[in-house]
């Protein structure tokens, strides 16, 4: 075992969630001492009753946003890398992403644009993304290849749509949709986290159940079938679990890319490849991970906000191209 692998994972990655949750209260235009966070989330009655409101109505809720989002794309990221056994594998890749881009907008585009509206389309064009994907890579084997090929198919055509949708859109809806498209935790309202957290509760249950199934899915198919596993039905499980914890953070916080990527890859490296670990450990990461893109994306350009995607893109895309190098260093 290396050294790295006998690092305590269940205790250093909630004090780094727990650290970043601590960065995200603190960023901001206005800035408040340490101090004084702690003691309005200690209950004092003597803090400033504004600053209370700040951040125990504000910024606390949007962390909690962050941290469910990050944690869901980095456990699902991780489900999706096993079960396509493809190291570059991320849950955009399956279409999931242009999906719910899709149903977005078009929602923009009919004027529907409640609080609630927007993330329900997205959410509905992600699953139906996915279910296309699936339905499709079905009828041609279901192979880890054709999910990946049929995935890409999907996410053009519903990018097409979409650019048509943007073109024929009066500007206010795709300035709207184009924010929005870059990853946004602003919009979401705090009385969407405990249905999105059952949610991405039951939908994670899952996905750590198959781990052992997912193990024996990395080996290949045909070795998993030969071992006992029901093939067909273990990968439906997974697709469905993880492709619906993606749809959910698409619906609540947009397009935040390079997060199911990044994580599991760090986790990966440095405590193994067992799925039992990887998944809440790639979960824990993914929060930390976003609480701090959004603590920076609030920081650098105060007052105004930068789309927290842009932050994790600029972290994932260098990433992405070290991966690479990694992979082509190894053929």
């Amino acid at each position: 075992m290396t050294p790295q692998r006998r690092l305590p994972w269940a205790a250093v990655l909630p004090a780094l969630v727990l650290a970043s949750l601590g960065l995200s209260l603190w960023a901001g235009s206005l800035r408040l001492s340490w101090g004084e966070i702690g003691s309005i989330l200690l209950g004092n009655g003597r803090a400033d009753p504004t600053h209370v409101a700040i951040v125990l109505r504000v910024r606390l809720p949007r962390a909690a946003l962050a941290a469910l989002v990050g944690a869901g794309l980095g456990a699902a990221g991780g489900a999706f890398q096993g079960l396509l056994r493809n190291p570059l594998a991320d849950p955009y890749i399956l279409g999931v992403s242009g999906g719910a881009a899709l149903g977005a907008v078009a929602a923009l585009s009919l004027g529907l644009t409640t609080p609630l509206a927007v993330p329900a389309a997205a959410f509905l064009g992600a699953v139906a993304a996915l279910g296309f994907v699936y339905v499709v890579a079905r009828a041609h084997r279901g192979s880890p290849r054709t999910l990946i090929l049929s995935g890409v198919m999907v996410g053009s055509f519903c990018s097409a749509l979409l650019l048509f949708l943007l073109w024929t859109s009066p500007s206010d809806p795709v300035r709207t949709a184009i924010f929005w498209l870059a990853g946004d935790l602003s919009g979401a309202s705090p009385g969407w986290l405990p249905a999105a957290g059952l949610w991405a509760g039951v939908a994670f249950l899952v996905l750590w159940l198959q781990a052992p199934a997912l193990d024996l899915l990395t080996q290949g198919e045909e070795t998993a079938a030969d071992l006992g596993l029901d093939v067909g039905r273990a990968r439906l499980l997974l697709l469905g679990a993880a492709g619906g914890l993606t749809a959910a953070a698409v619906a609540l916080a947009g397009l935040v890319g390079f997060v199911g990527l990044v994580v599991p890859h760090a986790v990966r490296l440095v405590w193994g490849p067992g799925h039992r670990r990887l998944l809440p450990a790639s979960a824990l990461l993914g929060a930390a991970f976003l609480l701090g893109a959004d603590a920076v994306a609030r920081t650098v350009l105060a007052p105004a906000e930068v789309p927290v995607g842009v932050v994790t893109a600029l972290v994932g895309a260098p990433f992405f191209l070290y991966l690479l190098r990694q992979k082509d260093g190894r053929a």
